[in-house]
């Protein structure tokens, strides 16, 4: 949304340039804060993550508010985890903006082994950042990006190739 001086709101379109950017930019910054998680998270941070994966589902298409916070908070607390101050702020703020992608991505219905690997996603993430594996913690992360609902976005917003 863009607010002009002395002017109406009015809703930006979506751009297959921003949605890869956002993409690309997610691809790298989340593993990283999964992977720092892993090795920073205290005792703390290890409650959070769990009370945040509880009840975790897979979204469907058209999900309330509170599936979409729920999610949101999982993602927050590993971001948490990761003890890094910039990182958290600009992953918090990455994933404000893309938003607007995912829901986009929910309007084509998820197959159910799709939600189902994405649940398995969750609990896999979860449980290398508590154990303090930051290579799995990354690299799971990095799976779960390389088929989320904003990388269902930018592909779906490409423009064909001449």
């Amino acid at each position: 949304m863009e607010l002009d001086a002395h002017r109406d709101a009015r809703v930006t379109e979506l751009k297959a340039e921003e949605a890869r950017d956002l993409y690309e930019l997610r691809r790298s910054l989340d593993p990283l804060a999964a992977s720092l998680a892993a090795q920073r998270r205290t005792k703390a941070d290890i409650a959070d993550i769990r009370e945040a994966a509880k009840g975790l589902v897979a979204l469907r298409s058209n999900p309330g508010y509170e599936e979409l916070l729920h999610h949101r908070r999982f993602h927050a607390a590993i971001y948490r985890a990761s003890h890094n101050e910039l990182l958290i702020e600009t992953l918090e703020g990455l994933w404000d903006k893309a938003d607007r992608y995912r829901r986009l991505a929910l309007e084509v219905e998820r197959a159910p082994e799709e939600r189902e690997r994405k649940d398995a996603e969750h609990r896999m993430l979860a449980d290398s950042v508590i154990v303090g594996d930051s290579d799995a913690a990354a690299a799971v992360m990095r799976d779960h990006i390389d088929t989320s609902l904003g990388a269902k976005a930018a592909w779906r917003l490409r423009k064909p190739r001449d």
